[in-house]
């Protein structure tokens, strides 16, 4: 509650007393149309801009319409009675659309406004805007973290929930990176800063989920235009009502049941809610398109490698050449690949010291793009790569059994070839689940788009249950595919990474990124970025989103259709009068609120 709210809960308050004051003779008639000019004055005032500046008729115009009447026609206390009424209904309409988009802030929490600076071994609290890339700052037990960084010392269990939705802390150590908004829940580390302020993780998720609640979803458009059209159409109708009656009070009767007020509250406070309760769960939405777009994709397409595979591939096996010794083979490979940052290598390294075989340092390296790499290593020329490097080297690749079905590189030193190093990505152990889930939200078909070659893809694909796979994909070749599937008349929902599968996320209804957790190339590329690298958050995101459209059909069928169509017929037929019609006109108002904010909290 702010100071407006508070002045605006007192002029209600006030307005209702005069009225009830005047109903039992204690104030004069004068008294009574002061306090409805005071009631009246904020209607009127957001009537009349949104008729200048959006050229809308709006539900402000249509109460104050029907106040004017009332005391017009001698329904002195029915006037001022609905004009209450409809206060109190636009108050809690606020009210709830301010708790819906504060909730935006508090499940995420607020970043430090200081931080402790070590420098020259002395420590000092200083503003976080005083900070610079490369400053050393200790962050404490208990305490948040300030910025975006590497640990540089230390060790601590970090709580990243405000980040990536996940309740269970993650153990950080030396070299591990750490987000703004983050709390450590034991340990303590000093943490080399990378960003801080508005460049850090926290603070883009921040303004991409308060952007988000300006794009408007296609059915949150369409209700839009049905207020526009309905309310030349309903004032035609209380013309030729009054035309035939005669009846005053029947049409302020009829104008209470036949204002827009929740048609236009129908869909921006479910995607308000919605958005919000998505980000909770580290699901960063970018806008009310997109969750409608979601709800409705009876295709998905899934990346294989990083999206249904953990992107970390492990060496299966190692195959000697005959007569070469297995810790030199070994020995050789980890020198050689010790200086490359590509995935293979860091798993031949990992796989290298896992067995206690000491590396040695390479004299020389070179990347030899898309074939391998060259290192001298001990005074010999290390070769890891193709059969091609092989080849242009003038040595003869071993024989590979079952190479149409593995990931496997070659290993030369000294002008022969010591073996072959085999390879396997490990599928992701929820995959299987999450996908079978997925179909029984409705989901026709899932596809697999992979550059990997087709028989790795079947493998993959028979174990975690997907209908369709298309193999040895370019980029260019992904982006096909999906046109293919919206062309048979499907609505795709693409998932990947986000950084290489960029065209293909933007051909989509709906681009989702996986794991994009300070990731700021992923976060932009997509429509929906999942903050943590769990595949099971599509289900979440796909159910918020399925939730959402089903709450949205619920506020206009019961708590505008049913309603309002009872509360029409019930005028017309001479059941209730102005009075009693805003009071019922409650029951769709309350309705509506309650049930678009219960997505903040309900059990998905």
């Amino acid at each position: 509650m702010t100071r407006t709210r508070w002045f605006e809960l007192s002029r209600i308050g006030g307005t209702g007393l005069v009225t009830l004051l005047y109903w039992r003779h204690v104030v004069p008639e004068w008294v009574l149309m002061i306090a409805v000019v005071v009631g009246l004055y904020p209607l009127v005032k957001a009537g009349l801009l949104s008729l200048v500046q959006q050229h809308k008729l709006g539900t402000e115009l249509f109460v104050s319409l029907a106040t004017v009447i009332a005391l017009l026609t001698g329904e002195t206390i029915a006037g001022a009675v609905i004009m209450v009424i409809i206060l109190i209904a636009e108050f809690i309409a606020e009210i709830n659309t301010d708790r819906a988009r504060a909730s935006i802030k508090e499940m995420i929490g607020t970043v430090p406004l200081t931080a402790t600076l070590v420098e020259n071994g002395q420590h000092r609290l200083v503003p976080i805007l005083e900070l610079q890339p490369g400053n050393i700052v200790l962050v404490r037990a208990g305490e948040k973290v300030p910025v975006d960084g590497v640990i540089f010392e230390g060790a601590a269990s970090v709580n990243e929930a405000p980040i990536t939705g996940e309740s269970i802390p993650r153990d950080k150590s030396r070299g591990d990176q750490v987000f703004a908004g983050t709390v450590l829940e034991n340990g303590a580390i000093d943490v080399r800063t990378e960003k801080v302020g508005g460049d850090t993780t926290f603070a883009r998720i921040v303004r991409l989920v308060e952007e988000a609640k300006e794009h408007q979803a296609p059915i949150q458009k369409l209700t839009d235009k049905v207020a526009a059209w309905l309310i030349p159409i309903v004032l035609l109708f209380l013309a030729g009502v009054y035309l035939l009656t005669r009846d005053a009070r029947l049409i302020v009767t009829l104008l209470i049941f036949t204002s827009p007020a929740e048609l236009g509250l129908a869909t921006p406070l479910v995607m308000i809610s919605a958005i919000a309760r998505a980000a909770r769960e580290g699901i960063m939405v970018k806008g009310g398109i997109y969750l409608e777009s979601l709800a409705k994709v009876d295709v998905i397409v899934f990346d294989k490698t990083g999206t249904l595979t953990t992107g970390k591939p492990q060496v299966t096996a190692v195959i000697p050449t005959e007569g070469t010794d297995l810790a030199l083979l070994l020995r050789q490979a980890g020198a050689a690949d010790m200086r490359s940052s590509h995935p293979l290598a860091l798993a031949v390294v990992n796989h290298v010291m896992q067995l206690g075989i000491a590396i040695p340092e390479a004299s020389e390296f070179q990347t030899l793009q898309g074939r391998g790499v060259r290192a001298v290593v001990e005074g010999e020329i290390v070769l890891l790569g193709t059969a091609k490097l092989l080849e242009e080297n003038g040595i003869a690749a071993p024989p590979v059994q079952g190479a149409e079905n593995k990931t496997f590189v070659y290993v030369a030193s000294g002008g022969r070839a010591l073996g072959v190093l085999h390879f396997a990505d490990r599928i992701r152990p929820e995959a299987r689940e999450v996908l079978a889930q997925l179909k029984a939200t409705g989901v026709k078909r899932l596809v697999m788009l992979t550059g990997d070659n087709a028989s790795t893809a079947h493998a993959v694909a028979a174990e975690v249950g997907i209908d369709e796979i298309h193999a040895d994909l370019l980029p260019d070749g992904k982006v096909d595919a999906i046109r293919a599937l919206q062309a048979q008349g499907h609505r795709v929902a693409m998932v990947g990474d986000g950084i290489n599968d960029a065209p293909a996320l933007a051909a989509a209804e709906v681009g989702v990124a996986m794991g994009a957790g300070g990731t700021q190339a992923a976060i932009e590329a997509a429509d929906v970025a999942l903050m943590a690298d769990d595949l099971s958050k599509i289900l979440v995101a796909r159910t918020i989103a399925r939730r959402a459209y089903r709450t949205i059909k619920e506020n206009l069928f019961f708590g505008i259709g049913v309603v309002h169509v009872a509360g029409i017929t019930a005028a017309l037929l001479g059941w209730i009068g102005p009075v009693a019609a805003a009071l019922l006109h409650l029951g769709p108002d309350v309705l509506v609120f309650v049930n678009s904010v219960k997505l903040i909290r309900i059990r998905l």
